[in-house]
């Protein structure tokens, strides 16, 4: 029993030393994606009453490959400095995979957007929006990407929706 206890303790220690290392996926170490390899652009796509869609691609601009996993960050921001611009983007339920982007390559994550004009004014307090705002999955640092357009300065007011990232 003794030798048991030893050999499970043993296994948990090598398991311990031989875990992938923080900042990179389980497939076959690739180092998760950063704002250093990946490079965000919006592409606008069709529309219906009262909504434009879209999508944020993120291309690796790298010379080498990274992963990357799951939802980014998303909202719209002006005044020229970059403010807030009322509710961060909603997450749409959607698949969840864990992406290598090799280099040259990209990924998407498709955007909803509703028109402020059907809020009324008081309730939206619209605002000019200079753009969005996108943060690559697990990233603290942000990009910025022109897309003028109205959005709702109320928080309370959700314009934006997007999806996980994917293959195109």
């Amino acid at each position: 029993m003794r030798s048991t206890m030893w050999g499970a303790a043993a296994a948990v220690v090598v398991l311990g030393l031989t875990s992938v290392p923080a900042g990179a996926t389980a497939e076959r170490g690739v180092p998760e994606c950063t704002n250093a390899e990946l490079v965000a652009s919006y592409h606008a796509g069709g529309a219906a009453t009262s909504h434009r869609y879209g999508r944020i691609v993120l291309k690796n601009e790298s010379g080498h490959a990274c992963s990357t996993r799951g939802y980014g960050g998303l909202s719209y921001v002006g005044h020229g400095d970059g403010t807030q611009i009322g509710a961060a983007a909603e997450r749409e339920k959607s698949r969840v995979r864990t992406i290598v982007v090799h280099p040259g390559q990209k990924v998407v994550s498709r955007v909803s957007e509703t028109d402020a004009s059907p809020f009324p004014r008081h309730r939206c307090r619209p605002a000019h929006v200079d753009g969005f705002r996108v943060y690559v999955p697990d990233e603290t640092a942000s990009q910025y990407i022109p897309h003028p357009t109205t959005g709702c300065r109320n928080a309370r007011v959700h314009l934006l929706s997007h999806k996980a990232y994917r293959r195109p």
